[in-house]
């Protein structure tokens, strides 16, 4: 059963629902809006519907760590009154989201899921997370991650099947949109915490170019890999929550803001997709490999040019680069992480799991010239890539080897991991089921050109598996 745009269920929490990405719409802000602005609707009844909906199901989904609902309250109270008044201050104003416990928070601690964080706070906000007070957003509260974003998972259960993982880091963020609790919430990824989440959980995400959202405030992941964005219910909220924090806060320092208009970016037909198999299509189960291959059939069908390794030795030397980069990127992040993993291990080692531990002691084995070997094998990659920046729109594949595994382990992160050494933009779209479970297609474009595959994004979405959303082109 769907719900969309402010509706909220007020039903007993489910165990199961089948998701159907031809009949399931999760929240959408942007499609509450116009009720905003005739006053119809509020920004405070629309989070009270959220809370209705976080008080239903947060018991069994577990998608928080801390709730300031007061807070949200005042601020979305705030918006009300400049929503009357005819003056909100941004395209998100008044809109409920969720921080992933790696952004610092003035209100509420960063605990970062390690009991070396517990109760910390630093009083200030991160980047992200001031960019979206000075937009007049309602923080929730904070969602749960993995122990330092990579390691020992939460609580937090898959929305769609609560015997079963939502993915990690950004298990919480990913999680509450799924249910239903929040219309977005703020994700990083260094491997693929972004994509893998929006994928379990049956959400839209962008994970920018690198650099284009402030990364700064939080907790230090490898800084060269590192990217933030918004996991969200619908395409127009994905897109106007990451263009309007990136032009509030800046980028990354010596990296612009996203460029693109300040709603979602009209549809647009891709000529040319390149598929790719990656390092991960050996390990995706079956049924997996042909619900894909179904979708790029329709595709074809649609008139849309599929190229792919058997066409072209280019596409096939691209394709065997990315399974070598399985390596290099597990080096870059081992050796990026020892500050501060190596820190809190000389001080604190029986408060961190055994596989923190163990990535300490790898990156006191890695050399200067290991990691500058790996930075000159990113700089070709990178390179080659971008070749194909003419002869294609993008690049299309999965976001996981299968639906969501039972148990708490956070996935395969396989099919994250191109994406964030090449640094280009990446979407999970909610595209397809297995199992009755979100699976998630992921169009992978070039570095800085955000707005055109998500142009292309929106024609996928709409044109192609008759997909009902209530997004909102620009004008």
């Amino acid at each position: 059963m769907g719900l969309s745009g402010g509706e909220m269920s007020t039903n007993e929490p489910m165990t199961t629902e089948t998701y159907d990405p031809k009949t399931v719409s999760l929240l959408s802000f942007s499609n509450a809006v116009p009720a905003f602005l005739d006053g119809s609707d509020t920004p405070r009844a629309y989070l009270e519907r959220c809370i209705e909906t976080i008080e239903a199901r947060e018991p069994a989904v577990k998608a928080f760590v801390t709730l300031n609902l007061e807070g949200a309250r005042k601020a979305a109270d705030a918006s009300a009154a400049r929503y009357r008044a005819g003056r909100p201050l941004s395209e998100l104003d008044g809109m409920s989201v969720g921080i992933k416990d790696v952004h610092e928070t003035e209100d509420m601690p960063m605990q970062v899921g390690s009991p070396i964080f517990e109760g910390r706070s630093s009083g200030w906000d991160g980047a992200i997370v001031y960019a979206l007070r000075k937009a007049g957003a309602a923080i929730v509260g904070k969602t749960v991650t993995t122990e330092f974003a990579f390691s020992t998972p939460g609580p937090t259960r898959n929305p769609w099947d609560e015997s079963r993982t939502p993915g990690g880091s950004s298990s919480g963020s990913g999680a509450a949109v799924g249910a239903r609790m929040i219309p977005a919430a703020t994700g990083s990824q260094v491997r693929g915490s972004i994509l893998r989440p929006a994928a379990y959980c049956g959400a839209y995400t962008l994970k920018a170019s690198y650099g284009a959202i402030n990364s700064l405030g939080g907790f230090p992941s490898a800084p060269s890999l590192v990217h933030v964005g918004f996991i969200a219910g619908t395409l127009a909220d994905m897109w106007i929550a990451s263009r309007c924090v990136s032009h509030i806060a800046g980028g990354d320092p010596g990296h612009p803001s996203l460029a693109g208009p300040p709603t979602l970016p009209r549809p647009e037909k891709p000529r040319r997709l390149i598929r790719l198999d990656t390092a991960g299509w050996a390990a995706t189960t079956e049924e997996t490999k042909a619900a894909f291959d179904e979708y790029l059939d329709t595709l074809a069908q649609a008139g849309i040019e599929i190229a792919c390794r058997s066409d072209d030795p280019e596409i096939e030397a691209y394709e065997r680069d990315l399974v070598t980069l399985r390596d290099v990127i597990a080096l870059m992040l081992t050796y990026e992480g020892r500050w501060p993993l190596a820190m809190y291990a000389d001080r604190s080692p029986e408060l961190l799991s055994p596989r923190v531990r163990e990535r300490v002691e790898a990156g006191r084995e890695l050399t200067p010239k290991d990691y500058a070997a790996a930075l000159e094998w990113c700089v070709a990659f990178r390179a080659r890539h971008e070749t194909f920046a003419g002869r294609a729109g993008g690049f299309i594949t999965l976001n996981q080897i299968d639906p969501a595994p039972a148990g708490m382990p956070v996935g395969d992160v396989v099919y994250g991991e191109p994406s964030s050494v090449l640094g280009c933009p990446a979407l999970n779209l909610p595209l397809l089921s297995v199992e009755g479970l979100p699976l998630g297609v992921q169009l992978m474009g070039f570095f800085r050109e955000d707005r055109q595959i998500v142009a292309n994004a929106h024609w996928l979405v709409h044109a192609v598996r008759g997909i009902v959303t209530p997004d909102r082109p620009s004008g």
